[in-house]
């Protein structure tokens, strides 16, 4: 199927047999019949398919963030655990799921089921949330959390594959950042109970639990109801193919119509030529460099709690803080690294992380830092994690979209579980104060680096290696 993706180099519909919507300069005889221009007006809006996915992270979020809000006094307070076993427990939340990404990605990709890929994922994590009501001990929470973050992993990436494949191109920054601003909004959330938790019984660690395990069940319940069952190959094979039609151009070669009016593919349309693209190549080294110096946030209010001394309830409350803020921020900065170029909102957002590093390690106990730290936290995520995803997605073809962004977030997540393990020795070794200047120094001289690798059209899609990926 030479130069299939390469013809629709903009997949949109999100369901099969819904064709792209019209994007500027595309000549009126390329357009399908019954087109408008108040449809074209229309390409601005976001798909209720993100905003509904949304909901069933914003509910999962709410699930996860609340036991995820106490997990640092849990080890270290609860079960009397040292730093060092919580950068290993938090090495775990950041790494664990890792190779699983890559892994469910390709299972949405083979079986052009993503709905179904994710729902095993959101699944499995919600039966975790049965596990921790009854674990004791180091051993067991450690176990849970790696189930968890392998749940987290599984449907990661097909579920950012629904959303590309729901999203106008051009607007793939402004989706990711409506959608992780609803996914947010749960993380806001979820730490608020756990503090009102807290603050009406100090050790209600399993009252916790159980209003995880209700959000996490009422999020599985959403996706299996309410999302469609999108496939997105397919329908980028359907597109294709009417539009060769109406160009009077012949059939494409290994296509055949069924008597629904579906394609059916001929031969084994996922390939792994993606990873040799230097554009994807440059954005995983990218991604890999700055995620090794990615601390977990547990470590940054830790270090503000040992600074500040304050009263252990008000834990949660810094996760509510960036969330917030993450949440206000996402859609904006999804819109604005659609101008501007994703890669270079990317990599600068991590100078925003040198500065909350620096905002923990300031000799300057009070709320002022505090809320500085947490608000340079929250914009660093909104300027990173989705826009991470939609430039993964807009730099492959459909047939290996989710395998792809499942790549580049696996890279991500096991530098980010390597610098959580190595932060915590260096903690142990050198103090708070120097460990955190000395990854924020670091940071300063990654970043203009990383900077160079993205800049001008390093990051632009390889039309030959789409070609291959796509024969």
């Amino acid at each position: 199927m030479s130069g299939l993706v390469r013809a629709v180099p903009g997949e949109t519909g999100s369901q099969t047999g819904t064709p792209s919507r019209d994007r500027p300069g595309d000549p009126p005889g390329d357009r399908p019949p019954g087109r408008s221009s108040a449809g074209r007006r229309r390409t601005g809006r976001v798909s209720s398919t993100v905003v509904t996915l949304g909901v069933v992270s914003f509910l999962t979020d709410v699930s996860s963030e609340a036991v995820a809000a106490i997990l640092p006094l849990y080890v270290t307070a609860a079960l009397g655990m040292s730093i060092v076993a919580y950068g290993v427990v938090d090495g775990l939340v950041q790494g664990a799921g890792a190779l699983v990404r890559v892994a469910g990605g390709w299972a949405a990709d083979r079986t052009d089921r993503p709905k179904w890929v994710a729902a095993v994922g959101y699944g499995l994590s919600a039966l975790t949330r049965v596990g921790l009501l009854f674990a004791a001990g180091l051993p067991a929470v450690a176990g849970l959390v790696v189930t968890d973050r392998i749940g987290k992993g599984i449907r990661t990436a097909p579920r950012d594959a629904l959303i590309a494949a729901s999203a106008n191109p051009r607007n793939l920054g402004r989706s990711f950042g409506v959608h992780r601003a609803l996914d947010t909004a749960g993380a806001a959330l979820g730490p608020l109970l756990a503090f009102a938790v807290l603050w009406a019984v100090p050790d209600g660690w399993t009252t916790v639990f159980v209003i995880s395990l209700g959000a996490a069940v009422l999020g599985v319940g959403a996706l299996v109801l309410l999302v469609p069952d999108l496939r997105p190959r397919q329908a980028a094979w359907l597109r294709t193919h009417r539009t060769r039609e109406s160009r009077g151009l012949p059939k494409c070669k290994g296509c055949t119509c069924d008597a629904a009016g579906g394609l059916q593919p001929a031969g084994r349309p996922f390939s792994w030529a993606f990873l040799r693209g230097g554009a994807t190549v440059r954005l995983l080294l990218v991604a890999g460099v700055l995620g090794l110096l990615t601390v977990g946030d547990g470590f940054v209010y830790l270090a503000l709690q040992d600074r500040d001394g304050f009263a252990t309830h008000w834990f949660p409350l810094l996760f509510v803080g960036t969330n917030v803020v993450y949440m206000l921020l996402a859609a904006p900065v999804g819109r604005l690294a659609d101008r501007v170029g994703r890669g270079h909102v990317l990599v600068w957002g991590h100078v925003l992380l040198a500065g909350a590093y620096a905002c923990a390690a300031a000799p300057f106990p009070g709320a002022a830092t505090t809320l500085a730290a947490l608000v340079l936290l929250g914009t660093f995520y909104a300027m990173t994690d989705g826009v991470l995803a939609a430039l993964t997605s807009a730099l492959v073809p459909t047939s290996v979209r989710a395998t792809a962004i499942g790549t580049a977030q696996t890279v991500t997540a096991v530098a980010r579980m390597i610098a959580s393990a190595g932060f915590g020795v260096l903690w142990y070794a050198s103090g708070r104060v120097d460990a955190l200047w000395i990854v924020a120094a670091a940071l300063v001289v990654a970043v203009p680096v990383c900077a160079y690798l993205v800049r001008g059209g390093r990051l632009a899609p390889d039309d030959a290696l789409t070609r291959e990926t796509s024969a």
